[in-house]
């Protein structure tokens, strides 16, 4: 029966130690009458059980030992260090929250099942205290399956090594900072769009967010058919600002040119103004809508006069009271002219704040619920794994 010991130093460009010992009935020896309990004997010239592993990938760099020790009750010890890049399929959709489970498969073309054994109680602890990952892996746990091929009766072991990624260093360099420009953009709607250019504002605001992207991509996986959860997170950051920004184009382009509208119909008086005004918490301004008449002195006293002059005068006067009703009238329809095209221009401009407050509202609710969306999905499949 040959036992085997694996101890894993280090993961993915990986090496490890390999202690196997088998029996060999020919090799026992009196320690009493010899002198001694273990010698060194080259490794060519005893029989070596063949246990490969599957997925090595290049051949093993491990410096050669050539020498297994024999014990006098015939067990025969190797240790032979394996050094080689072995391939893991990783699922990178939690990424940077992921937990990788990359499986060793160890077999033997000559030995059956019955005759193979692997010992791995201890194997998580020696592992853990030796493996070596710059800080970005930690490993949590180490299991070990027995399948037996039943058409060659040869055995497969499958020896599963589960990493969690150390989130922390994408977290600072990548999820907060996104936050971050995203909630500067949040509180960007606070600026008045028609008296600061918001949209410039904004557009810088996107210029370096892409910037940020371009230097951070080194730190992304690169991905295939699957997409990673955070690549959603910051494409959805980027669409948000993006929206936001054609938002402000649009808003600003529309109460700059209310001068030119006419006034709003009905409808659109009561549904903004009146129902989602209120609703945004903007309702339209009280305004006093009482007519005043203003009596002009110079027909007063021109008034006085005529009493006085009699009816000599009455006929001149007449004519220039006459002219100057004329010309009143005219004043009084070009000042209603004004302050109709006034009240037009307030109506558009109170409309357009009430839309931009309304669409600040839903950016709002979107980013919340986008956001919480994203964050259970990563904290139940994070769970699940």
């Amino acid at each position: 029966m040959v036992a085997s010991r694996f101890y894993i130093v280090f993961m993915f460009t990986s090496a490890w130690f390999v202690l196997q010992q088998w029996e060999n009935e020919f090799t026992k020896w009196d320690p009493e009458n010899c002198g001694t309990t273990r010698i060194s004997i080259p490794r060519t010239n005893l029989w070596v059980p063949d246990i490969v592993i599957n997925e090595i990938m290049d051949e093993n760099t491990a410096p050669n030992v050539p020498y297994t020790y024999v014990l006098s009750n015939g067990i025969v010890s190797d240790s032979q260090p394996v050094k080689a890049v072995t391939s893991c399929r990783l699922d990178i959709y939690l990424f940077p929250f992921d937990i990788q489970n990359c499986t060793l498969t160890f077999n033997s073309f000559t030995l059956k099942s019955k005759f193979m054994r692997i010992f791995h109680k201890r194997m998580f602890e020696y592992s853990k205290s030796r493996m070596a990952t710059m800080g970005e892996w930690e490993l949590i746990g180490i299991t070990a399956k027995k399948y037996t091929l039943p058409s060659t009766a040869s055995v497969l072991t499958l020896l599963q090594i589960s990493l969690r990624r150390q989130a922390m260093l994408y977290v600072v360099n990548l999820l907060l900072p996104s936050c971050f420009l995203i909630t500067v953009d949040l509180f960007s709607f606070i600026l008045p769009p028609n008296e600061v250019d918001r949209s410039l504002f904004k557009m810088t605001l996107i210029l370096g967010y892409t910037v940020f992207l371009l230097i951070m991509n080194d730190l992304l996986p690169v991905t295939g058919n699957a997409i990673p959860l955070i690549n959603v997170f910051l494409s959805m950051c980027l669409t948000m600002m993006v929206g936001s920004l054609l938002e402000t184009i649009v808003v600003t382009s529309f109460l700059h040119g209310s001068s030119n509208y006419s006034r709003a119909p009905r409808w659109i008086r009561v549904l903004f103004l009146k129902i989602l005004g209120r609703l945004v918490c903007l309702p339209p301004k009280p305004r006093d809508r009482n007519d005043t008449v203003i009596q002009n002195p110079v027909t007063q006293e021109e008034s006085k006069t005529l009493e006085k002059k009699g009816p000599l005068g009455e006929d001149k006067t007449l004519q220039e009271l006459r002219s100057l009703g004329r010309g009143l009238q005219a004043i009084h329809l070009q000042l209603e002219k004004h302050l109709s095209k006034s009240l037009s221009t307030e109506e558009w401009i109170q409309i357009g704040l009430i839309i931009d407050r309304l669409l600040f509202i839903l950016y709002i609710i979107f980013i919340t619920v986008s956001f919480i969306t994203i964050i259970i999905i990563w904290v139940v499949s994070y769970n699940a794994a």
